[in-house]
């Protein structure tokens, strides 16, 4: 070896040396990678260690049968730096930098060096990752690889040939280099060769470089300030699982996120999202497509567009397999290709049969694994549902549990009571997002390149947990919906509450127990603000019943006639498929669009109400509706309060009850609780209103200190109330 910068013999270490190419002196001398020179003392190169010639740098060993001033080379090596035997070529020499060189990570393709042969074969060939890695260790360790240089080597009576696709260099800015020297901690990663016949196993190692373009993500230079926490849920279920090997996936029993949809508002952020992930990525460009050009008016063509984006997507997953590069396609305005099948009537069925198209290149029977959808709309509600569930049909924890990954905590039986009404589609993809929690444990953002644990790579408990707050089923209780109608909990402000509460939970109990009403209807009628849809959300929070769902005019804003009577018939449909359902018609005045001047209401929307309130569900399931209404003479008179079986009047509080509930809020001092209700103008006042008063007058009060009564009665003129 010669000192840095120059060469025992006092020639500079980055002169160039003229030599002539020659044969690597035996078939076995060919597998080590070696270059081969003279052993003469006078050669040029005797005293390299290390020689650069093209992108490539080979160690060099003195041989005998080498004639001076030549340098040996195997077939490979020749063709890997594109030169013929007998070329006269100049070489340099090499001094490997005294730090920051060591291969961390190598990622190579593996194929047999007889392709025609190995494709012949009856049998695919079986490589274990580590037992290959510690081989090629052991031979080449100290040699330097770069990206690009094909190497020869004999392993288990096979001759293999390896192309490195990229080197990961400790210390190295990004972590990526050209090139690295291979060192005992070096690890690989391996993939087959398109077309070669080879099933690598127990792959493990660190994150698969090609993906991404630096070995950190970081949300400053993407220029996604602000939007942190939605990129970090979109790498954490879109991502996470692509940096590991697939064979830990493969362990872990899930498949990969095909499709990500980002929705909002305009103006905040989606398609900025979007350019910047195609940005992170390594490799091939994120197709872009604007949904309105996927259109064409003649008979098939608008199908075909939709085919025609995954085509080098299906080839190169057909060539490569597990090794295919991740094809990204994104988009634009997707609600205007995939609207719900079956709201476009214009005749020719062009939407749905698109829709359909696009299932089932993202989910169908011949589903890719190298694609990412991601989708981008303002307009979520115009989206056909298919799109929106999770992945389908896939057994679930049973790979977790045999290979290890299933943490100790998680408890199967009570998670299977949590997941009421769950399809075997959302339970996949429950399990998906519990499985993503914990990969994105192990990945380290501002490095990607480290090694990643798989011994420690667990799916606790708490995965779940977080899992199960962030998949809801289609067909489930909606309880964020019904918790925000009983903020305030419910107050028991007397005998009139007990009462009505106690006979409503009779009703329920009928329906949950009883043979013979598998259908109960009741209408809550009082004034507005009595607490009418707090008492029938608490009821269904209460009943633990598989599906609640509630049908509010406020979801339904800008909707045409039909289009709201098809929406509140969809809501009865999926009340049908659950055991045991309840149906809360939440303000059926704003439903059927009343206004007493005229009097003006959709017929419509009436004649849909009258007939699903009376419709008996299929048998074997049982349905409660409850419907709210602060009219209930307009009830009478359109037949509707004769559709339900039991009318319960829910009263307003008055003066007793009213002390009842603020000395429940703690809102006064005791001594000053008759002075409160005393100021009160009205005999009666809805409960709301009386909980409205109560925050008013507790603006400007210390947390936890009575309100002033001085405060109160301010409130009450102010309002015009005393």
């Amino acid at each position: 070896m010669w000192g840095k910068g120059n060469r025992g013999d006092g020639l500079a270490a980055n002169s160039q040396i003229d030599v002539t190419v020659t044969n690597a002196p035996s078939n076995e001398h060919a597998k080590t990678n070696c270059g081969f020179i003279s052993s003469s003392p006078s050669d040029p190169l005797a005293h390299c260690a290390f020689v650069e010639l093209g992108s490539c740098v080979f160690t060099v060993r003195p041989d005998a049968a080498i004639a001076p001033g030549s340098l040996g080379l195997n077939a490979v090596q020749r063709k890997c730096v594109r030169v013929s035997g007998g070329d006269r070529v100049a070489v340099r020499p090499f001094e490997p930098p005294a730090a920051g060189f060591q291969a961390a990570l190598v990622t190579a393709e593996v194929a047999p060096l007889a392709q025609k042969r190995a494709a012949a074969a009856a049998a695919p060939l079986e490589l274990d990752a580590p037992e290959l890695a510690a081989h090629l260790l052991a031979r080449f360790a100290g040699q330097v690889v770069s990206q690009e240089q094909v190497l020869t080597f004999e392993y288990q009576g096979t001759n293999f040939l390896l192309t490195v696709a990229g080197v990961l260099v400790a210390g190295a800015e990004g972590g990526g280099a050209a090139r690295g020297m291979l060192a005992p901690a070096t690890a690989f990663v391996f993939q087959s060769a398109a077309g070669a016949g080879i099933t690598v196993k127990g792959q493990r190692g660190g994150a698969t470089p090609q993906l991404f373009k630096h070995k950190e993500v970081n949300f400053e230079r993407l220029g996604i300030g602000g939007l942190d926490a939605q990129f970090e849920a979109i790498f954490r279920r879109a991502f996470a699982s692509r940096v590991f090997p697939p064979s830990v996936v493969e362990r872990l029993g899930i498949r990969h996120v095909k499709g990500v949809l980002l929705h909002g508002p305009p103006g905040t952020g989606k398609t900025l999202i979007a350019r910047q992930i195609g940005k992170m990525l390594n490799g091939r460009e994120p197709k872009v497509v604007n949904g309105p050009e996927v259109l064409n008016k003649y008979v098939g063509a608008s199908e075909e567009n939709i085919r025609k984006l995954f085509v080098e997507a299906e080839a190169e997953e057909k060539a490569k397999g597990a090794a295919s590069e991740l094809h990204v396609i994104i988009f634009d305005e997707i609600d205007a290709i995939c609207k719900s099948r079956g709201s476009v009537r214009d005749g020719s069925g062009v939407h749905d049969t698109v829709v359909n198209q696009l299932l089932t290149k993202i989910d169908g029977v011949d589903a890719l694994n190298n694609i990412l959808l991601i989708g981008m709309t303002n307009r979520k509600d115009m989206l056909d549902e298919a799109l929106l569930r999770p992945g389908r049909l896939e057994i679930h924890t049973g790979r977790m549990s045999t290979n290890s990954f299933l943490g100790r905590d998680v408890d199967l039986f009570k998670l299977a009571q949590r997941c009421r009404n769950f399809s075997g589609a959302e339970i996949e993809g429950l399990v998906k997002s519990a499985a993503s929690f914990a990969l994105n444990r192990q990945v380290d953002l501002s490095d990607l390149s480290k090694p990643i644990d798989e011994e420690n790579l667990k799916v606790g408990m708490e995965d779940f947990e977080s899992a199960i707050a962030e998949i809801k089923p289609a067909f489930g209780a909606v309880t964020e919906t019904l918790a925000a109608y009983v903020l305030n909990g419910m107050i028991d402000f007397g005998e009139p509450f007990r009462h009505l509460l106690a006979t409503c939970q009779t009703l329920v109990e009928q329906v949950r127990s009883s043979e013979h009403t598998p259908l109960l209807t009741a209408l809550l009628e009082g004034p507005a603000g009595a607490g009418k849809t707090a008492l029938a959300a608490t009821l269904g929070l209460e009943s633990q019943f598989p599906l609640v769902k509630v049908v509010s005019s406020d979801a339904m804003v800008g909707f045409s006639e039909p289009a709201k009577a098809a929406q509140i018939a969809k809501v009865f449909e999926d009340a049908y498929r659950s055991p045991m359902s309840i149906v809360v018609l939440d303000d059926i005045e704003r439903l059927l669009e009343y206004v007493p001047i005229g009097p003006r209401f959709s017929n419509g929307i009436l004649q849909a109400l009258l007939v699903l309130v009376k419709k008996q569900p299929p048998e074997g399931r049982r349905l409660l509706v409850i419907g709210t209404s602060s009219a209930p003479q307009v009830m009478a008179d359109m037949g509707l309060a004769d559709a339900f079986n039991v009318a319960l009047h829910v009263p307003a509080v008055r003066d007793a009850e009213v002390a009842t509930v603020l000395k429940a809020l703690n809102a006064f001092e005791p001594s000053q609780v008759g002075a409160a209700v005393a100021g009160l103008a009205e005999a009666e006042v809805p409960i709301k209103r009386l909980l409205l008063l109560v925050d008013l007058a507790r603006q400007g009060v210390p947390a936890g200190a009575p309100i002033p009564l001085e405060r109160w009665h301010q409130v009450l003129r102010d309002l015009a109330l005393n």
